[in-house]
């Protein structure tokens, strides 16, 4: 287990009765958004204190630093960090998850055009005569993984058929119209607001690629945990109390509102409400559904792992679902989530990717070595 069960005799008053979340101008930010301007945190013993950052890599300084105390994040960069790929090393943990789908890839009108004509990805791209750049938000966050695995599924390797640029997700759309890129994956409302400008159109989701895949987490250091359990606990008390506000449509268009503020995303309101208002559809930002969605399991984290070898990230021996086992905090959020009335969920969850290759965490060794396409 990863984090004990709470003693009898121990008192729940959070140790920390201020925290300061750090989040980047994403519309999947919506529940730390909801928890701090309704004052969710006040009945769990918090305040919260929003610190939106410029980039992913401000995310994970500033987490690193301690100037956060915890923060909307990329799966993908809480497991970059707890393996060091590519930056600094610390021991990291999920709290729970904050959403499942919501993110997009777009194309540039010409490349989306020969989509929408018939032809394949990997022929629209070569008909560009050099090679593509597209970008994604941070070296192995999830939107990297979402590109690489798409393209390869569409028989285009993404390490030396294109070329890929980290930019933060505010920077996107800018790009694009400015020709910089010829495509990006990222989260919204930034394909929302590429399309608006006319500058590319989405050409797939990412429910498309993973239906129901996991995406931001609230993260934090492993040692905040350690020191202030209580304080992670109602984090996560708070939390899940947003996402569930989040599951009435209503209140998503209430809080598309909020989001449009200069404060938060700075984005026109319909922009953001075009595609976090839906509930249903091809890829619906899922936020709660009865504590389905939150449930920080293992093998989602280990999945990330199995994707850094593929692309030759990550070479090191390690046990890789020992490192999971340790990141994912599933004892503490079932101490939260009980504690709230909701529902654990199953363990072990099985997913048909987008490449017909099922996931379901028991055998990583195996499921590594079925790729035809790797680094």
């Amino acid at each position: 287990m990863n984090s004990p069960d709470i003693p009898s005799s121990a008192t729940l008053t959070p140790e920390r009765p201020h925290v300061r979340l750090g989040f980047v101008a994403l519309s999947d930010a919506a529940p730390l958004a909801a928890a701090a301007l309704r004052d969710m945190g006040r009945r769990h013993g918090i305040s919260i204190e929003l610190c939106r950052q410029p980039s992913w890599a401000a995310v994970r300084d500033k987490l690193l630093s301690g100037e956060l105390d915890a923060a909307h994040a990329l799966y993908g960069l809480v497991y970059g960090v707890q393996l060091g790929i590519g930056g600094p090393q610390a021991d990291m943990a999920v709290l729970m998850v904050l959403n499942r789908n919501g993110q997009a890839i777009t194309l540039s009108n010409p490349l989306a055009d020969a989509i929408g004509r018939g032809a394949s990805v990997k022929d629209a791209l070569a008909s560009l005569g050099r090679t593509p750049v597209i970008a994604q938000t941070f070296p192995t966050g999830t939107h990297a993984m979402w590109l690489y695995y798409w393209l390869a599924a569409q028989g285009v390797h993404p390490l030396s058929d294109v070329r890929s640029l980290v930019i933060p997700p505010p920077r996107m759309a800018d790009a694009l119209v400015e020709g910089t890129l010829d495509g990006f994956c990222a989260g919204e409302p930034w394909h929302a607001v590429a399309e608006a400008c006319g500058a590319g159109r989405t050409v797939v989701y990412t429910s498309e690629i993973w239906p129901d895949h996991p995406e931001k987490v609230l993260a934090c250091r492993r040692d905040f945990v350690a020191l202030y359990p209580n304080t992670a606990r109602a984090l996560i008390r708070t939390m899940l109390e947003a996402c569930e506000w989040l599951d009435s449509r209503e209140h998503r268009v209430e809080i598309a509102g909020a989001l449009a503020s200069p404060d938060l995303l700075g984005v026109r309101r319909q922009l953001i409400e075009a595609r976090l208002g839906s509930v249903t559809g091809v890829a619906p930002l899922r936020f709660f559904e009865g504590g389905a969605v939150n449930y920080p399991r293992a093998s989602d984290g280990l999945w990330f792992i199995t994707q850094y070898r593929r692309w030759g990230m990550l070479d090191a021996a390690l046990d890789d679902a020992a490192i999971a086992q340790a990141v994912n905090q599933t004892a503490l959020y079932a101490q939260a989530a009980r504690a709230a009335g909701i529902a654990i969920p199953d363990e072990t969850q099985t997913a048909t990717l987008c490449d017909g290759r099922v996931w379901d965490g028991r055998d990583a060794k195996a499921y590594l070595a079925g790729f035809a396409m790797h680094a």
